[in-house]
């Protein structure tokens, strides 16, 4: 497993010591120039010879280049059959509670060489600080429209396991590798992972500075200004976050109808087999907040309607382009065949004329030659006609005798 970490004290501790003893042989991890106390847990777990330790402070978004050579120093330093490339709040593991993540990638064929995992948000009720084990312990099933009407975009991408292989390359996020699918595991041996994006308003916020902050310092990146990710940094820049992180978690009456409609479903895999670093302290109710995250969320949620709107205009004036440039794809050959044609045709001319002119000289050569012979004939009747009559002037003043 490789795992690239910013500021995630809170849960740091309990998800490698999940990874450990669901029989993950090596974890190299990156602190990316943690704060909070994650550099030093990290340390620990080092020396303790449980996972490989290194440090890139950098903060440009760079995820995709650093996981891609921890990837790759999985396979080349440590021969790895599988990998895969985890956050600190995943959590992997088999859908069947009877495996372990090593025995049922010990048993997914290789020549697979790479696929896709669901990631399954979880949630449950809000809260100031707190890591949230045994809070957030329901599957989160909404619908995507439902998502927006409370301000979230869509569920979490699914991540992508792939083989070893020197030469992997690890889309920014982790949800793509360059390594072709050929398939997935049986459904018995299927994996998913468990996600837990929302924890508390300190870690919330915390992710938010983080993100938004590396994004304006890349300037290679360029996330449009309505972005979620951007946009949750512009609110918590003007002091209005809150009400959206708290508005986007349900409510003790959301919870209830949403386990009977199916929007939710309690599981607590996790909430009985770990324990909370950050104990939970939750909010007071307060209204006021509450309203205001409702506003957000619809104008959310008509930012969503308009981002999805543009975006089918974008993709209409995109394939109109794709028409158009076909036509002039077209209306190029056409062009170029009618340009080579009138070639053809310009040729035929000058040939034509050639053989007009050719023939024209003939014509004047053989007409020359017609009145030659025609003079010599006449040279030559003259010449006859004076010989006669000079024989008959001969012969005819002859007396007969």
């Amino acid at each position: 497993m490789t795992l690239m970490v910013r500021d995630e004290a809170d849960i740091i501790t309990p998800m490698i010591e999940h990874h450990l003893n669901q029989g993950v042989d090596i974890i190299i991890v990156t602190d990316n120039g943690s704060v909070d106390g994650t550099t030093e847990i990290l340390e620990e777990f080092a020396r303790g010879g449980l996972l490989e330790l290194r440090h890139d402070p950098v903060h440009r978004k760079q995820q995709g280049v650093v996981v891609s050579e921890m990837a790759r120093e999985a396979s080349r330093r440590f021969d790895a059959d599988w990998v895969f490339n985890a956050d600190a709040d995943e959590f992997w593991m088999p859908v069947s509670p009877h495996l372990t993540l090593h025995q049922a990638f010990s048993q997914i064929d290789r020549g697979i060489q790479s696929f896709t995992v669901e990631v399954v948000d979880m949630t449950g009720p809000p809260a100031l600080t707190g890591t949230g084990f045994q809070r957030l312990v329901y599957r989160d099933l909404r619908s995507t429209e439902k998502l927006n009407a409370i301000g979230l975009h869509a569920h979490s991408t699914s991540d992508a396991a792939h083989i070893g292989d020197p030469d992997v390359t690890v889309v920014q996020g982790n949800h793509a590798v360059s390594l072709e699918s050929r398939g997935g595991p049986p459904s018995d041996l299927a994996i998913e992972v468990l996600h837990f994006p929302w924890r508390s308003w300190v870690q919330f916020s915390r992710k938010v500075d983080n993100a938004g902050s590396s994004y304006l310092k890349s300037p290679d990146l360029n996330p449009s200004a309505n972005h979620h990710g951007m946009r949750d940094y512009g609110r918590l820049q003007d002091d209005t976050l809150y009400p959206s992180y708290l508005y986007r978690h349900p409510s003790a009456d959301a919870l209830a109808n949403g386990l009977l409609s199916g929007d939710f479903l309690l599981d607590r895999r996790l909430a009985d087999t770990l324990h909370s670093p950050v104990p939970d302290h939750l909010p007071e109710p307060n209204q006021r907040d509450w309203t205001l995250g409702k506003a957000f969320a619809a104008l959310e949620f008509k930012i969503v309607g308009l981002e999805r709107v543009n975006c089918e205009k974008s993709q209409q004036i995109d394939e109109k382009s794709r028409e158009i440039d076909e036509k002039s794809h077209q209306i190029d050959e056409k062009s170029h065949q009618i340009d080579e044609k009138s070639r053809e045709i310009d040729d035929l001319a000058a040939q034509h004329l050639a053989v007009q002119t050719e023939l024209a000289a003939e014509k004047e050569g053989s007409l020359r030659e017609r009145e030659v012979l025609e003079a010599m004939q006449h040279r030559k009747i003259v010449r006859a006609t004076d010989k006669i009559s000079e024989h008959v002037k001969r012969f005819g003043s002859r007396k007969p005798g």
